[in-house]
C-alpha cells in the first residue's frame, strides 16, 4: 500500500513538473558528522568514528543494538558447546556488493587478518584474542576454538567486520579501502565515493539480505566545527547533525523546525597521565627546567590532579546538564560497575597537601594534550582542566589537536598527559583495553597508549576475562575496578549525554549510547 501510494504521488508530480525533485530529495539523506574516519579499512583503527562509517558498508557476525543486545547479522545464532568451543550458524545466501558469495572461510580470513594490519593506532585484536582456530564444519556452520574460556565471546563477535578472502585477500592495503577499490562489504549500503576529511557518499544496496534501507543515497559530510554543523542544519543543507553544541541545545529544542534525539551514553571522558617513565616530555619545574623525576609516576600526584577537578561545575556549567560527574572508570549503565559510589571528590586543599607530600610544594609545569572536534566542548573542557590544575600549583598549558593527529602522537607516547574518551556497556572492557599491560599477542591494552602496567590489575582482569561463572566474574571485575580507582592510572572526568538534531519534517533518529551516527539509525518522517 505504501509503495503504491508513493508511485501514484510521483506520477502526479510528473504531470505537475514539481514533485519529482521533491521525491528524489526525500530519498537522499545528508548527515553532518563531527569526526571523519582515519580510514575506511574496517580493521585499521578500533574507534567510534571509524566503526560507525564501516558498519554501513561492512557487517560483523552480530551487531550490538542501542539496547546492548547482540542482534544477528552475518551469523544467525551462537552457542557454547563447552568452555573452549563456540558453534556459530552463518546466514545463508549473503553476497558481497560485487556478487561474491559470503562463505565460512571469510570468517577465518578476517580473524587472521585483524592482528596484522600495519600502522594501526589501535587494533581489533581484543575481539579475536582467545580464538586459536576457526573450524569450518559445513557451509553454514563454524566452530570457534579458544585458548581459554571467554565469557565475552558474544560481545567480541559484534566487533570484527567480515571481509572476503576472494575479494580482499591475501594482504589488503588500507589505502585500497580509502579509494573504494576494496570498500566492498555485505552491508545495507554500497560505497560510492570518499574524500578524506570531507565526505563519504554511499548508496542503498538493492541486493541486501535484510530489509531495504529507506534512503537511496546518503551523503555524510565531515564538519568538525560545531557552529558550522549547526549553521548547515539551520540552512537546510543537511538533515541531521551529531554532537549538538551544548550552547545550541535549548535554542534548537524550542525551534519547531527541528527535533532533538537524546540518550545517556556509555561514553566517559578521562585523562591519561604518563606514569611509567622516569622522565616525561611535557613536565618541568616552575622555571621551565626539566625535572629529575616524573611527578606523574607518583600516585599522590595523580590523586591530586583528580582532586583538583570540579566535576560537578563542569557538568552543570560547561555542559549545562548534558554530562554527569564521573565516579569511576565505567559508564553508569556498565555491567559489573562498582555500586553506590559518590562522584569523585573535588578538594583543592587536599590536592595541594598531596603535592607537598609528594615533594612538589611549589607545584610544577605541565602541558596537557587533547582533541579539538572529537566530542562536544572538548577544547573548552581542556581549558577548564588547565585552570583547575593551575589553582593547585600545577601551572598548566593546553594543546588541542585534530583527533587523528592526537591519537597518532599518543600512540607514539609523545605526551605527558592527554584527554580522550571510551565507550562500553561493560566495566571489564575498558580495563582490558585501556588499563591492562599492553600485550598485542593477547589483545590486552590496545588503547594503553601510556604503557601503564600493574600486575595486580592484570591478574584480576585476566581472571575475570576467563571466568564463565557470572557472580565470580562480577567479583573479580569489581576488585580490578577498585584497584584502578586506588592507583588512578587514568583520571575519570565526566559521563556524556549524546544529542543529535534533525529536521522535524525529514528524519527520525534512534540515538546511540555509543555515539554512532549512521544512516542505518535514521528513518524518514512518515
Amino acid at each position: 500500500m505504501k509503495i503504491r501510494h508513493l508511485l501514484l504521488h510521483a506520477a502526479a508530480g510528473l504531470a505537475l513538473g514539481l514533485a519529482p525533485a521533491v521525491a528524489q530529495q526525500n530519498r537522499h539523506l545528508t548527515i553532518a558528522a563531527q569526526t571523519a574516519p582515519s580510514a575506511l579499512d574496517p580493521h585499521f583503527h578500533n574507534t567510534t568514528n571509524n566503526s560507525m562509517m564501516a558498519r554501513q558498508i561492512f557487517e560483523p557476525l552480530f551487531e550490538l543494538d542501542n539496547r546492548a543486545q547482540p542482534q544477528p547479522r552475518l551469523a544467525v545464532s551462537m552457542r557454547p558447546l563447552d568452555d573452549l568451543t563456540w558453534e556459530v550458524k552463518l546466514r545463508r545466501g549473503v553476497r558481497f556488493h560485487d556478487g561474491t558469495p559470503f562463505v565460512p572461510d571469510d570468517v577465518a580470513f578476517t580473524f587472521a587478518r585483524i592482528p596484522t594490519v600495519p600502522n594501526s593506532p589501535a587494533l581489533f585484536t581484543p575481539a579475536v584474542r582467545t580464538i586459536s582456530r576457526v573450524e569450518i564444519v559445513d557451509e553454514e556452520t563454524i566452530r570457534l576454538h579458544t585458548r581459554e574460556p571467554n565469557p565475552l565471546m558474544r560481545l567480541d563477535m559484534t566487533a570484527p567486520f567480515i571481509l572476503s578472502r576472494q575479494i580482499h585477500g591475501p594482504s589488503p592495503a588500507t589505502a585500497d579501502f580509502n579509494t573504494g577499490r576494496l570498500a566492498i562489504g555485505t552491508g545495507p549500503y554500497r560505497f560510492e565515493s570518499y574524500s578524506h576529511n570531507e565526505r563519504l557518499v554511499i548508496t542503498r544496496n538493492p541486493d541486501y539480505w535484510g530489509p531495504p534501507e529507506p534512503w537511496e543515497r546518503v551523503t555524510i559530510r565531515f564538519i568538525p566545527q560545531p557552529a558550522s554543523r549547526v549553521a548547515a542544519l539551520l540552512a537546510n543543507e543537511v538533515d541531521l547533525i551529531d554532537y549538538v553544541p551544548v550552547q545550541d541545545v535549548d535554542r534548537l529544542r524550542r525551534d519547531r523546525r527541528f527535533r532533538l534525539f537524546e540518550v545517556d551514553s556509555v561514553t566517559f571522558v578521562y585523562l591519561f597521565p604518563d606514569s611509567m617513565r622516569e622522565t616525561s616530555p611535557f613536565v618541568a619545574d616552575r622555571q621551565g627546567r626539566p625535572l629529575p623525576a616524573n611527578p606523574l609516576a607518583d600516585r599522590r600526584v595523580r590523586h591530586a590532579l583528580s582532586l583538583a577537578i570540579p566535576r560537578e561545575a563542569i557538568a552543570n556549567r560547561l555542559y549545562q546538564g548534558l554530562a554527569t560527574p564521573a565516579d569511576q572508570f565505567a559508564a553508569p549503565v556498565a555491567e559489573h560497575r562498582l555500586e553506590g559510589l559518590p562522584p569523585l571528590p573535588h578538594d583543592p586543599a587536599r590536592a595541594r597537601a598531596l603535592l607537598a607530600e609528594a615533594g612538589y610544594p611549589e607545584g610544577f609545569r605541565l602541558t596537557i594534550h587533547g582533541p579539538n572536534g572529537f566530542f562536544p566542548s572538548d577544547d573548552n573542557l581542556l581549558q577548564a582542566l588547565a585552570q583547575a590544575f593551575t589553582r593547585i600549583g600545577i601551572e598548566t598549558q593546553v594543546q588541542a589537536l585534530p583527533p587523528a593527529n592526537l591519537f597518532a602522537r599518543a600512540t607514539n607516547r609523545e605526551f605527558s598527559m592527554f584527554m580522550t574518551y571510551f565507550s562500553s556497556f561493560l566495566t571489564i572492557n575498558p580495563i582490558r583495553q585501556v588499563i591492562m599491560t599492553r600485550n598485542p599477542d593477547l589483545g590486552y591494552g590496545p588503547f594503553n597508549r601510556q604503557r601503564y602496567s600493574n600486575p595486580r590489575i592484570d591478574e584480576l582482569a585476566a581472571a575475570a576475562l576467563t571466568t564463565m561463572d557470572e557472580e565470580r566474574r562480577r567479583e573479580l571485575t569489581q576488585q580490578a575496578a577498585r584497584e584502578v580507582l586506588e592507583d588512578m592510572p587514568v583520571i575519570p572526568i565526566i559521563f556524556l549525554r549524546n544529542v543529535w538534531a534533525g529536521r522535524a519534517d525529514r528524519v527520525v533518529y534512534d540515538p546511540s549510547p555509543v555515539n554512532h551516527t549512521t544512516a542505518t539509525l535514521a528513518r524518514p518522517v512518515q
